[in-house]
């Protein structure tokens, strides 16, 4: 296991699970249809949990390219890597998108509703108001930097990663579960959290690409929002870091 396979496959994992659980509440005649944003949240933590666990003693499990920019940025990870980082975790979230239109494919074909079947890909704003959903991504984000920057230390596997010190897997998976977790009930209810690039990029495109009825748009005026809203969030939570230091 390299660390660019351990970023794809825990993004995969990450994506599959929580693109899942969005789709079990969200579409049509599902057992789980209409269990509420608890369950969404616990699910995202719990596929939080389950992609650090197995990516984080290989790659640090970033599995998310604002979690990378932000270590880099506060200088805990190295610019060299950031490349291969991110497009592993790119590679990861498509394919976890992917898979979950096959795992929910005939609940698709019996679902009416546009939106619902998009936001079991990626994010959506409760409220149109592109400079506020910015704004709502970028705190999200924030949040889930500095914390991780307060709560980790430089406990990787550097004879398989080499320069790689920090990462998402050196705190446990746990503590991670419970920050996402939290994030969601307390913040996530305006654009359903993504506070990742690849979480909501990597799956837009690929609902572009699959065929199913009454796909509607992708929504590409907003996909800008998830993906530059994270990333300012993280340099904005690198720089608090440094300075407070």
């Amino acid at each position: 296991m390299t660390p660019f396979i351990a970023e794809i496959l825990g993004t995969f994992i990450l994506i599959l699970l929580g693109d899942g659980v969005s789709a079990n509440v969200t579409l049509n005649k599902t057992y789980a249809q209409n269990s509420g944003w608890v369950v969404i949240s616990f699910g995202w933590g719990l596929a939080v949990f389950m992609g650090v666990a197995v990516a984080g003693p290989y790659s640090g499990a970033h599995i998310n390219p604002a979690v990378t920019m932000g270590l880099a940025l506060a200088g805990k990870f190295s610019w060299s890597l950031v490349p291969t980082y991110i497009l592993a975790q790119f590679i990861g979230a498509m394919l976890g998108a992917f898979v979950v239109w096959i795992n929910f494919y005939s609940h698709y074909k019996v679902t009416q509703g546009e939106v619902e079947k998009l936001g079991t890909f990626c994010t959506n704003p409760a409220i149109k108001n592109y400079p506020i959903n910015f704004v709502n991504e970028l705190i999200g984000t924030f949040v889930l930097v500095l914390v991780v920057l307060y709560f980790t230390k430089p406990v990787v596997n550097t004879d398989i990663i080499g320069d790689l010190k920090i990462g998402l897997g050196s705190i446990g998976a746990l503590p991670v579960a419970f920050l996402v977790v939290a994030i969601g009930m307390s913040l996530g209810g305006t654009t359903g959290y993504a506070i990742n690039p690849a979480r909501d990029l990597g799956p837009r495109i690929i609902h572009a690409l699959v065929p199913m009825p009454n796909k509607g748009s992708s929504n590409w005026n907003y996909s800008w929002i998830p993906v530059i809203g994270p990333i300012a969030g993280a340099a904005v939570a690198a720089g608090l870091y440094l300075f407070l230091l």
